[in-house]
């Protein structure tokens, strides 16, 4: 192995998260150094990792500047020629870490790749936050081979083949040290959320690859710093979902695209008031408010790979058609 590989688990005050799952990622990472990315916990998380893990090396951030910012200022001060960047809450399996790097390392196009997900309360099944390797339709609504929405199918060996996808989970991502800072890392207006889908983008609007390898496998527990049912992390979504589209597509329908969204999130906005009440709704429209004030002239890209988009909407194939599984949509990526 001619490479050098950094595990990078970005922390604030998960305490009971690093007991619990810190054990496998020291037992099944030995090629790797594991670093602990703190951003600027308040309970007792970073003296834990000293006291009793002193092989593993200590980032300590300034502030909590999120997801994106945390990596971005953690990920200065490393030399490896891999990140993996780790959350928290996940189990990792015997071998995880080997099968994706050698594929990566054969295939120069591949520079982010991640594993199966699968999730930890009920391993035979996928779970949200990456499944088998995302995927993403024509107006910017992200799913994954094995999850559609807040639909998890079960694990049956169905999508056991590498295979190319639009974008890869900040759960669980292995990417080259080189490309992450050649796109300029991850954009820290985003906080949290959705981060990795427009890193990803940038990535692919540059022609190279991702890919899941789904010989490598973790249990990722899902929702331990904000929970479903938070409206901030409902706000996020919607919010860095537009952006994400705005910043990165390359069509001539952009625009018409933004109209189209601001009809579906208004039907959302319907369903969330009915499920949750006004106040969780009404963090769409402040989504969309908040999204038109963020929006900067894109950049221009000249080899783009759209390989993994879906040319239709995966809110009618789900919620109109009834479509709740990856193979049912058969037809229509690129």
């Amino acid at each position: 192995m001619d490479y050098t590989v950094a595990v990078v688990i970005l922390n604030w005050n998960g305490l009971e998260h690093l007991q619990r799952y810190i054990p496998s990622v020291v037992k099944h990472s030995e090629i790797a150094q594991i670093y602990v990315a703190d951003n600027n916990s308040s309970d007792d998380s970073v003296a834990y990792i000293q006291n009793e893990y002193p092989e593993i090396k200590i980032i300590q951030n300034k502030e909590n500047g999120g997801f994106a910012k945390g990596y971005n200022d953690a990920l200065k001060e490393l030399t490896e020629d891999y990140f993996i960047l780790l959350n928290s809450d996940v189990e990792v399996s015997e071998n995880w870490i080997s099968p994706i790097l050698e594929y990566l390392e054969q295939n120069p196009k591949a520079v982010i790749a991640q594993p199966k997900i699968l999730s930890y309360r009920e391993k035979s099944k996928f779970e949200y936050a990456g499944a088998g390797g995302g995927f993403i339709d024509y107006l910017g609504y992200p799913f994954c081979q094995g999850r559609i929405f807040q639909s998890m199918e079960e694990d049956r060996g169905q999508f056991d083949e590498i295979k190319e996808v639009f974008w890869a989970t900040g759960a669980c991502m292995f990417i080259s040290r080189e490309i992450f800072w050649k796109v300029g890392g991850f954009d820290e207006r985003y906080f949290a959320h959705m981060e990795e889908i427009d890193l990803c983008w940038r990535v692919k609007n540059l022609g190279y690859q991702i890919y899941v390898v789904p010989e490598s496998t973790v249990y990722h527990l899902g929702g331990g710093t904000m929970k479903n049912s938070n409206p901030k992390k409902t706000f996020l979504n919607f919010r860095n979902s537009l952006l994400t589209l705005y910043k990165n597509d390359r069509s001539p329908y952009r625009r018409l695209k933004i109209l189209a969204r601001l009809v579906l999130d208004g039907l959302a906005f319907f369903k969330l008031l009915i499920d949750s009440g006004f106040k969780h709704a009404m963090t769409i429209p402040k989504a969309h408010f908040s999204f038109y004030t963020m929006r900067k002239k894109r950049s221009e890209y000249t080899d783009v790979n759209m390989k993994g988009m879906y040319n239709g909407s995966i809110v009618i194939a789900h919620f109109f058609k009834g479509k709740s599984q990856f193979l049912a949509l058969k037809k229509g990526f690129k």
